[in-house]
């Protein structure tokens, strides 16, 4: 249950809660399946498609006669990247309201952490492009050396290099993965409605806020 008191960590997914990279992603995977001549995706289905890391996001981009070739996935997952990282920050924003909220929490002396399923570096880039003024005690993306959410190895490596307790911390996302995440970690879950999949998020949480205000008088007020 959330509680009456002020968070000594917030740990944020990124992509659908603290920025919208929706647009920037569609345009990658969509430059991925035209170098191959194969069907894009509509913007809608890309967003139904994001949260599991960016291969995965790929192969369920591809057509279905298609997803057992490992080849042509690694091949379309190449020219994602190469496009991606190119162009990671056309069109993302952080969403209304966010940069004051992390710099409130910031100024009241919460630490603040990312646990992305984006790649390392993609994470890393985003937040310091969009949050160059914010310190965050850990930037944590997907890499060979830990799983992917909602396993809560992620969750757990940031606890050590923040050094807070697990009982002072508490998770806020935009997916059910995120709620998940949360749930493995033995921390609390606030859902965002303003992200990618709130629908399968908000059953799962502890609290829900609706835009930027609500969820800082859930992290701050006591």
């Amino acid at each position: 249950m959330i509680t009456d008191r002020k968070w000594d960590l917030v740990i944020f997914d990124l992509d659908g809660t603290i920025v919208d990279t929706i647009y920037d992603l569609a345009a990658a995977v969509n430059y991925a399946l035209s170098s191959r001549n194969l069907p894009c995706r509509s913007l809608e289905e890309c967003r139904a498609r994001v949260g599991h890391g960016v291969r995965n996001l790929v192969w369920q981009a591809m057509p279905e006669d298609c997803q057992g070739d490992e080849a042509l996935l690694d091949e379309l997952l190449q020219v994602f990247m190469s496009y991606y990282t190119a162009h990671i920050a056309v069109k993302s924003q952080p969403y209304p309201g966010v940069v004051d909220l992390l710099k409130s929490l910031r100024a009241a002396g919460v630490r603040l952490a990312v646990a992305s399923n984006k790649f390392q570096e993609g994470t890393q880039t985003i937040v310091s492009t969009f949050f160059p003024d914010v310190e965050f005690c850990a930037v944590l993306g997907g890499t060979k050396e830990l799983p992917l959410k909602p396993d809560p190895a992620i969750v757990r490596k940031i606890f050590d290099l923040s050094g807070v307790d697990a009982s002072r911390a508490v998770m806020v996302g935009d997916s059910s993965t995120d709620m998940k995440t949360a749930a493995a970690a033995s921390i609390p879950s606030i859902a965002v409605t303003w992200g990618f999949k709130p629908d399968g998020a908000v059953p799962l949480a502890d609290a829900v806020a609706h835009d930027a205000e609500e969820l800082r008088a859930l992290l701050l007020d006591k």
